[in-house]
């Protein structure tokens, strides 16, 4: 107990930031021995500040501030593990800049398994949604999903694994206790009951902008690599991905619509040499992990055909259907059949994810089911 308060205080202690402090633990070893170090010889260490080893002048009083909060967050069913701690991530613990200590509501045995980050665009497409939440739910058959619990492309890409009672950890960019965006409510709480919630920061922290980028280098840092499905030119997501290169990890990339804004950040990912992404297969066989195998094959849809539609002329209207957006006027006039008809057909074709009806009543059809 006493060598976790040593690194909680430390934390906690005003600003002596993450940079401060692993100067300080480089230079005298451990937290413990930076809270006996006293003020003369703190001094000695090359970019420490004097507000800096006022702080540190009172340890006790930096280790009851620790106490309480690993009671407060152990009466919230959470627990803190430090760096030194054998059950740390260990990719994690290979980042230039890891947290120090990470707090934990949920399943912490997630932070053994093998993992993938899926992240992209806050304001994402509805084909980047789709495509987050089907390679999610694939992947999670044999791999932890790791997001940011974000809008976009961070809810589908953990709202796709828990279709599936798959595992995902959301990474916050504040305290455990503190849900942010409020939208992702339920989110977060099915993710406490069934995955991880993990935040390098104290219970309280509010969500404040700077906070983010850091939120991003913990999602690299825990996973085997990064997919980004969805993001533009300049986004949080590239951040990530840049991380993700600068640890050594893996990164992928969904390519979209050539002309789309939202997909310039992946296009030029995969100009950098990223792996482009059409199947979750192409993530899986990239790893070769011990015991990581696909399960499913195919499109990103992951949609299995031989559950086909039995009504014929379904099939004969998803035939007419092509890639690029059509609109329902000409699928009127080229398939012959009266507006209640089409209509009819077009939902059961859109029910079992074979088209997707996009805004202004176009209609393509969806990756996958191309004949």
């Amino acid at each position: 107990m006493t060598a976790i308060l040593d690194w909680v205080g430390l934390c906690l202690a005003p600003g002596i930031g993450l940079a401060g402090f692993w100067r300080l633990v480089e230079c005298l070893g451990s937290p413990e021995r930076v809270l006996a170090t006293s003020p003369h010889e703190l001094r000695k260490i090359p970019g420490i500040q004097a507000r800096q080893i006022s702080a540190l002048s009172s340890p006790e009083l930096l280790r009851q501030r620790a106490k309480d909060e690993l009671e407060h967050l152990a009466a919230q069913g959470g627990l803190a593990i430090a760096y030194s701690d054998e059950r740390y991530p260990p990719l994690l613990r290979q980042i230039s800049d890891p947290p120090p200590i990470i707090y934990l509501a949920g399943c912490p045995d997630l932070l053994q398994t093998d993992m993938i980050a899926v992240v992209g665009s806050r304001a994402a497409s509805t084909y980047g949604r789709r495509i987050a939440f089907s390679l999610a739910r694939t992947l999670a058959h044999s791999l932890t999903i790791v997001s940011g619990l974000a809008l976009g492309i961070d809810t589908e890409a953990h709202s796709g694994t828990l279709s599936v009672n798959g595992r995902t950890i959301a990474v916050l960019g504040c305290g455990l206790d503190v849900v942010y965006p409020y939208q992702n409510r339920r989110l977060y709480e099915r993710i406490r009951e069934t995955g991880l919630l993990v935040s390098e920061y104290p219970l309280g922290t509010t969500p404040e902008g700077f906070r983010f980028p850091a939120r991003n280098r913990i999602i690299a840092g825990l996973s085997l690599g990064v997919l980004v499905v969805e993001a533009a030119r300049k986004s949080g997501s590239l951040i990530t991905a840049q991380l993700a290169l600068d640890s050594g990890r893996e990164v992928f990339a969904v390519p979209g619509q050539v002309d789309s804004i939202k997909s310039e950040g992946t296009h030029w990912l995969l100009k950098q040499g990223a792996k482009l992404v059409q199947s979750a297969d192409d993530v899986l066989e990239e790893f070769q992990v011990m015991g990581i195998s696909s399960c499913h094959s195919g499109g990103v849809e992951g949609k299995n055909e031989g559950t086909l539609l039995a009504d014929p002329d379904a099939v004969a209207l998803l035939s007419m259907i092509e890639a690029y957006p059509q609109s329902r006027d000409n699928l009127t006039r080229s398939s012959g059949y009266p507006p209640a008809r089409l209509s009819e057909l077009l939902l059961l074709l859109e029910l079992e994810g074979y088209v997707e009806v996009l805004p202004g009543d176009a209609v393509r059809i969806i990756s996958g089911h191309n004949n």
